[in-house]
């Protein structure tokens, strides 16, 4: 049955390119994941608030060594889009940003994201939330990004309206965490806020 609309973007929209490099501004920079990042990543895995708002845990580099070939596979897939964010400078690990869940047919996206212990504070989810959003709606052609995170969790509801994302509601009981299901608010940017 024919859909009465045309696709939001076009497959093979996403893919049809390397992945890019976002300079971020202020030091930092969103590039492609490497192999080469597993340590770190696995090390940003270990700091107990990392198990308090994510559902995975890192047993072990190798563990991570997938996770990270699997991160750049979605992109080939169209699936998700995933940086490591970094110090322009130093190329130090400081987090992850990502678009997940992506329907390019529907153009929309969930924003993800996650720092290490030694970077949260200092406004880096913001700065590389940011240029993300820019680039999925203005490059890649998006019209929705939605961004999801537990009630309880403040800093990420700062960073989502840091970062242009209103408030839409709670989605209740919608994820299941170690210590029991959580509420979780919805945050939502439209090409053009």
């Amino acid at each position: 049955m024919p859909y009465l609309t045309s696709p939001v973007v076009p497959a093979g929209s996403l893919n049809r390119a390397p992945q890019p490099s976002l300079p971020a501004g202020d030091g930092l920079l969103l590039r492609p994941w490497h192999a080469r990042d597993a340590p770190a990543v696995h090390a940003a895995f270990q700091d107990p608030l990392m198990h308090q708002w994510h559902i995975r845990a890192a047993d072990s580099e190798e563990e991570v060594a997938g996770w990270i070939t699997q991160w750049r596979s979605s992109w080939e897939e169209e699936r998700e889009a995933q940086w490591a964010v970094v110090d322009a400078d130093t190329d130090a690990l400081l987090g992850r940003v990502a678009l997940r869940q992506i329907l390019l047919a529907d153009g929309c996206a969930e924003v993800a994201y996650w720092t290490v212990a030694r970077a949260r504070g200092r406004g880096v989810a913001v700065r590389a939330t940011t240029p993300l959003s820019r680039w999925a709606f203005e490059e890649v052609g998006l019209h929705r990004l939605e961004l999801s995170h537990a009630t309880a969790n403040e800093a990420s509801c700062r960073v989502a309206a840091k970062a242009g994302f209103a408030a839409e509601g709670t989605r209740r009981s919608a994820l299941l965490h170690p210590d029991g299901w959580h509420d979780m608010h919805l945050h939502a940017r439209v090409r053009g806020d």
